[in-house]
């Protein structure tokens, strides 16, 4: 790389990891810088993977105020996102990067309906619960593991937009502030990029000079994210999901 790609691919990183602490889909600023710098696109994800695990490392940490109390279903849900990861991992490797690019969108789609509809459907299951005289699963039950362990195994494939779908599913199962389901959407990215990190380290190739920039540079990011996520209000940040993943929607259409 020259010393503009390098540069570019920090900043790139350092812009990934702001925007994935706050809503995600940095992927979508990394990876074609990336492609840009001459890198094939496994070698691109691979690396872009591995660059990224500081940057959810450093989210998390910046939102750990908003994790007390949330132990036990964090815990329960990273099991599922493990899971997920790894097989997404595994796929990327075993399938044509064709297999899944038709799919993309239209989750991405999926999940920004839910995240415009999820004030309305939560109030309808509340109301549901009020009437049944039930109470809401603090981890969301079978369902909402199933459901993030699906988006997770698309997260250990490619990332992108993968906390806009988390954030949705959250949404809809938990009785919760929208800023402590992000804080659990950052520690699930954590351990999705990790556990698919692991998996690329001993069966794909990767660019170490790339692997180091996006690391340093979300690192940095992560805290930015932090500061300014933790300060938005609902329906703001919730603006700001549709926004990205409006964004995410078009660049992927246009791949």
């Amino acid at each position: 790389m020259s010393i503009w790609e390098m540069l570019a691919v920090f900043a790139a990183g350092m812009g990934a990891g702001t925007i994935n602490t706050i809503v995600g889909s940095g992927t979508l600023i990394t990876f074609p810088v990336l492609l840009a710098t001459g890198l094939p696109p496994v070698t691109a994800t691979v690396s872009n993977a591995l660059g990224l695990i500081p940057g959810a490392i450093s989210g998390a940490i910046g939102y750990r105020k908003e994790l007390v109390g949330q132990r036990r279903r964090v815990l329960k849900l990273s099991i599922g996102a493990a899971i997920g990861g790894l097989t997404g991992a595994t796929l990327l490797l075993a399938l044509p990067s064709t297999a899944f690019e038709t799919i993309v969108p239209v989750l991405v789609a999926l999940a920004l309906v839910l995240v415009i509809l999820q004030p309305r459907i939560s109030k309808a299951v509340q109301n549901r619960r009020a009437h049944t005289g039930t109470r809401a699963r603090p981890d969301g039950g079978p369902l909402l593991f199933t459901g993030l362990m699906l988006a997770s195994v698309y997260g250990g494939y490619f990332t992108a937009a993968q906390g806009i779908i988390y954030l949705s599913l959250m949404g809809m199962l938990l009785d919760d502030t929208m800023q402590r389901l992000n804080a659990v959407k950052n520690i699930l990215a954590a351990v999705v990029n990790s556990i698919a990190a692991l998996f690329f380290l001993f069966v794909a190739h990767f660019d170490w000079t790339a692997v180091l920039l996006i690391a340093v540079g979300s690192a940095i990011g992560g805290q930015i994210g932090a500061k300014v996520g933790r300060r938005l209000r609902p329906t703001v940040l919730r603006a700001l999901i549709v926004a990205v993943g409006t964004v995410a929607i078009v660049q992927l259409l246009l791949r």
